[in-house]
Order: structure tokens, then sequence, then C-alpha cells
């Protein structure tokens, strides 16, 4: 009996539908609006998250480095007293990296020599955009990286000062294009490279490629670039995730004692963890979830007293039918039912518009940005859930209004 009547609510919501289709569909607009703000920002925002998770895991896992400082940049204002922290030099480097014994560990020594480099290979030659970084063995291992074809150096390489490199994808579309890159010769600043192996492609992060770049042996970019004042980063791997805070706390230990810091000083060193990193940018993207709920809890408070008002015009153009309804025997809440079963559905459409075009809108900025897209589902669900509570608020008072319509009264209504 029950699934009956329901049933007959939802041909005759159908039937108020489609009598008013103009009203219905603006005020399914409305709703469709609001639920596409929330839905298309979660979705950016789901993407832009797993974007910057991909690419700082190219950090390596479980990894942490040592620089002249952390994350943040150095600030000066608001009270704040600008700190200028002494550069790592390669003595300070070599002593860390031989004093630094802490268990299923493995540490990198690497810099940036150049950022501007020109690479030739016979008669073609790059724009000089080209860094050029002094890594050891480890660097690749450390850094998240992977060999596409070829090798990584070995510690014969990094000792003997082997006039080796490894070289980033877009070697491959410039000028080693077509061809078998492992084995060949290319010359950076007249020394000559053989190519040992081609690294797999990155992409950019912030705007920065990672595939325009040659790796060669540490101590022969310290001999090809002279720089004063050269800054050497440390990277740290832990075998094990539950080790890398003990791990983290020895290796501060040992940097201060390198630093001959005395117990009352703050660390003039940054130590940035790769779990840090990523919960640090993933914390900044939680914004733009709270400015979407704002965006779209205003339209969907505008949308749900349209719908509100579209229902109690419902109700007051339907008096008649409410009074014949009632004169033949319908209950309160049937006649409430009635009505509250039209507004859900109104709501519910409403809804699924909103996601429909949210999810094309969120995918459409995803992929002129170059962010990872992905279903949000947390985003559909909530659609979903507000849709629902919008009708259930808007749908109240015109469902109790209409039955609590006196019948004598209703049936006179002109």
């Amino acid at each position: 009996m029950m699934l009956k009547l329901f049933k007959e609510n939802i041909r005759i919501a159908f039937g108020s539908i489609r009598t008013q289709l103009l009203r219905t569909t603006l005020t399914v607009l409305i709703i469709a609006i609001g639920i596409t703000a929330l839905v298309g920002i979660l979705t950016v925002v789901s993407a832009l998250e797993n974007t910057l998770s991909s690419d700082f895991a190219s950090m390596g896992a479980n990894t942490f480095n040592i620089n002249q400082y952390e994350n943040t940049s150095r600030r000066r204002g608001g009270g704040e007293r600008e700190v200028i922290n002494p550069i790592i030099s390669y003595p300070e480097a070599v002593a860390f990296k031989n004093k630094y014994n802490y268990p299923m560990t493995e540490t990198s020594l690497s810099f940036t020599a150049t950022s501007t480099a020109e690479v030739k290979y016979e008669a073609t030659k790059t724009d000089p955009e080209i860094s050029v970084l002094g890594v050891d063995e480890h660097f690749l291992g450390n850094s998240g990286l992977e060999i596409d074809s070829g090798r990584n150096f070995t510690n014969f390489d990094i000792s003997n000062n082997a006039y080796v490199c490894v070289l980033g994808s877009d070697f491959q579309k410039g000028i080693l294009k077509d061809m078998n890159p492992i084995g060949k010769i290319i010359s950076i600043r007249g020394a000559k490279f053989k190519v040992i192996g081609m690294l797999k492609e990155k992409g950019s992060t912030f705007g920065n490629s990672q595939d325009l770049r040659v790796l060669i042996p540490i101590q022969v970019a310290r001999s090809l670039f002279t720089a004063p004042n050269i800054n050497y980063s440390i990277s740290v791997m832990v075998g094990k995730k539950e080790l890398l805070s003990p791990a983290t706390d020895y290796a501060i230990s040992a940097m201060r004692r390198i630093r001959k810091l005395s117990p009352v000083k703050d660390n003039n060193f940054g130590v940035v963890r790769s779990d840090d990193l990523i919960n640090k940018i993933l914390s900044i993207t939680q914004y733009l979830g709270i400015a979407s709920w704002l965006i779209g809890i205003i339209t969907i408070l505008g949308s749900s007293i349209a719908l509100m008002n579209i229902m109690i015009v419902s109700v007051t153009e339907r008096t008649r039918e409410i009074g014949v309804r009632k004169a033949l025997g319908a209950k309160k809440t049937t006649i409430a039912f009635q009505f509250f079963i039209e507004t859900l559905l109104i709501g519910q459409i409403g809804g699924f518009v909103g996601i429909v075009f949210g999810i094309l809108i969120g995918f459409g900025i995803s992929s002129a940005m170059n962010f990872a897209f992905v279903i949000p589902w947390g985003a559909i669900m909530a659609a979903f859930i507000t849709s629902f509570i919008v009708a259930i608020v808007s749908g109240l008072y015109p469902s109790v209004k209409s039955a609590n319509l006196d019948p004598i009264e209703a049936l006179r209504y002109e």
C-alpha cells in the first residue's frame, strides 16, 4: 500500500513539474549553479592535491634533505629578524657523509653547478637553459628518479671521476632525437661526456622542467664549475618509515657538531622531510576547499529560497486541488508527503545537473593546468547530501502549509 502511494506521489510530482516546466527549470538551474561551484572547485582541489603529491614524491620516499634554509623562505618583517644561514660547504658535506652512520640510511651529496649550460652533440647544440648537477651514486635513489634506459652511476664512476653523464628525457626530443642516446658523446664547456643513462620523464614542477638537466659525477662538476661559495645539498634516505624521525634527529645532532654550534644556539641550517613538505603544500589546498564550500553555501542558500518560493506558489495555485483531495479523505500526512516528494525531486534533479557540470568544469580546468584528474567521490557525495538537505529545508514549510489548509476554505479558493 505504501509503495503504491509512493509511486502515485512520484507520478503527481512529475506531472506538476511538467505543468510548470519553465519555473521548475529555472529553479533547477539555480540549485545546479550552487552544486556546480561546489563540485567544480572541489574537483580542481582534488586534482591539485593529487598532482602535488606526485610531484613532491619525486623527493623520494622516507627521505630528508639538509639545506641552507628550511623550505620556508627567510623573511624580515612582522617583528621577525632576518636570519642568514651560512652555505653548506663541500668540507661540511663530506664531513657529514663520513660521520653520519645511522642504521639503514644512505647519504647523497649534490649541488647545482649551473642552470644555464649549453650542451653540444656533434654539430647541434641546446639553448643555454640546461641545468648541470654534480651528484654521487646515491642521488637518483634518494631523489625518487628512475633510469629509463642505460644505467645509473656506480661507485667506480664517482670515485674515479669518470667523464660520464645521465641525461633528462627531453634530450631525446632535442639534440639526441631519433637515435639511441646510450654511448653517445656530448660536450659541456669543452669537456666530453659519455651518456650512460636516460632518466624517465618527470614533467614540470611549478613551471620548472625536471627533464632538461645533465647529471655528472660530483668531483668532475667541481673541477669544471669553480664558482665561489658553492652551496651543497645533503639528502638522506631511510630504509624504514618508522626510523625517519630518529634518523632526522640524529642528522641534526651530527650537523650541529660539524658546525660547532653550542647547545643554546639555534640550527643555522634547514632540514626538510619529504612528508613534511607534502603536508605543508597540501595544507594550503584546504583553504581552497573551504572557499569552495563558502561559495557553494551562499549560492545554495539562494537556490533553497527559490525552491521554497516555487513550492509555496505551487501550494497556493493548487489550493482547490488540495481541498478536493481532503474532501475525498486524504490525510494531512498524505498531502504533506506529496509536496515533499515534489520538492525532493526538484532538489535532486538540480543536484545531479550540478554534479555533471561541476565534474566537467573541474576536468576542463585540470586538463588545461596539467593536473592529474581524479573523480571527486567525496565532492559527489557532499553534493548529493547538500541538495537533499536543501530540498528538505525548502520543502518543509510548503508541505506543512498544504497539510494544514482548511478543506472548506480550500474548496472555496478561486
